[in-house]
């Protein structure tokens, strides 16, 4: 079994259970789950909701940016094996390689059917019926189907692993005909754990209020982080969009309830206390938006953009040698953006200046 990092992220609602009980699961093994991605995010869980909201382009675009992340993408089943939720398989002991050899699978496909477990396992090793699957795949492939299709079919079917006795067709791009006799039969059927059984409001509402938060209905997205904070106060992520849609509309009172929530619901959120940051300066209170600044940087020393803005507090404080410090610190991180070239100059005027005033 995967030994768990300490913060998993999550891309989509899980088909098979609801986040907030993973989340419980989780936390109980010494680990955090949000939703999305935040710089301590080192493994991704790509939820197979995605299939019924999204056409196979737009996952492809999700999958791309999340590889540009480089952090470890998870299946669904993957995640619930790392919770001890799911068993492996048993007699599992062929690599990923083998069964691109012997299927003609290319990876990308290989690797799509495997995240969103058209397999039986998610990751090597494979199983001896997960060499037949790959085979069965290939040739719906080769007929025109694609690994979307495949995907979708397969988890209105029943167990993956009853697969490998039915003779599958492809039924055009985006159908999967099974063959029973003489008679082509689509694989529609219902859902061992169907949708309905497990449905989690709240991810109704947080995507609601993504999709409005995304077209600046600002607060409107902030009512709908609401209602998921109402279902699930301890959603910290909500509460920081929230914070971030409140401050938006300048409630800032609000803005800051929201982002002291998000802090004390995950005390190491470093985007929570960067931003909370940035709203503190907003309104004059330095010494308080210092400490937040210097707090994202005992959590996370390498966040460039909590350095760049201590830089830039200790600069209008006229406090330069400490403006310099920052800056040069933020040169470590990053030599090459037009915020390094503005720390350069800053670095320059700050020795300027100092130099006048200890002559």
């Amino acid at each position: 079994m995967r030994k768990p990092d300490t913060t998993f992220g999550i891309v989509g609602a899980l088909s098979a259970f609801p986040r907030r009980l993973a989340a419980r699961a989780l936390q109980s093994k010494g680990g955090r789950l949000r939703r999305g991605i935040t710089r301590h995010t080192k493994n991704v869980v790509i939820g197979r909701t995605l299939l019924d909201k999204l056409p196979d382009a737009e996952i492809e675009h999700r999958l791309r940016a999340l590889a540009e992340s480089h952090v470890t993408l998870l299946s669904e089943n993957g995640f619930l094996r790392t919770l001890g939720l799911l068993p492996a398989a048993d007699s599992a002991n062929l690599t990923r390689q083998a069964l691109l050899d012997q299927s003609g699978l290319d990876a990308i496909t290989f690797d799509r059917l495997a995240l969103f477990d058209a397999f039986e396992r998610d990751f090597e090793p494979f199983s001896f019926r997960d060499l037949i699957l790959s085979r069965k795949y290939a040739g719906l492939i080769a007929g025109g189907a694609s690994w979307g299709a495949i995907v979708r079919s397969v988890h209105r079917s029943g167990p993956i692993a009853s697969l490998t006795a039915k003779s599958l067709h492809p039924g055009g791009p985006s159908r999967i005909h099974a063959l029973d006799g003489d008679t082509r039969l689509e694989l529609d059927g219902q859902r061992l754990l169907p949708l309905d059984a497990v449905s989690d409001e709240s991810e109704s509402y947080f995507d609601l209020a993504e999709a409005a938060e995304a077209s600046e209905l600002f607060a409107e997205a902030a009512v709908l982080y609401g209602h998921c904070l109402a279902i699930d106060p301890n959603d910290s992520v909500a509460a920081f969009n929230r914070a971030n849609c409140l401050r938006h509309t300048h409630d800032l009172a609000e803005a800051a309830a929201a982002y002291i929530l998000a802090i004390k619901r995950d005390p190491e959120f470093v985007e929570a206390w960067f931003n909370y940051a940035g709203l503190l300066r907003e309104e004059g209170k330095i010494a308080a938006a210092r400490k937040h600044l210097e707090t994202a940087l005992r959590i996370d020393p390498d966040y460039a953009d909590a350095v760049y803005n201590l830089a830039t507090l200790e600069y209008d404080q006229h406090d330069l040698a400490a403006a310099r410090r920052w800056w040069l610190r933020y040169l470590e991180l990053d030599q090459t953006s037009e915020w390094a070239k503005t720390a350069t100059r800053g670095i320059a005027y700050a020795d300027r200046e100092l130099r006048k005033s200890a002559g």
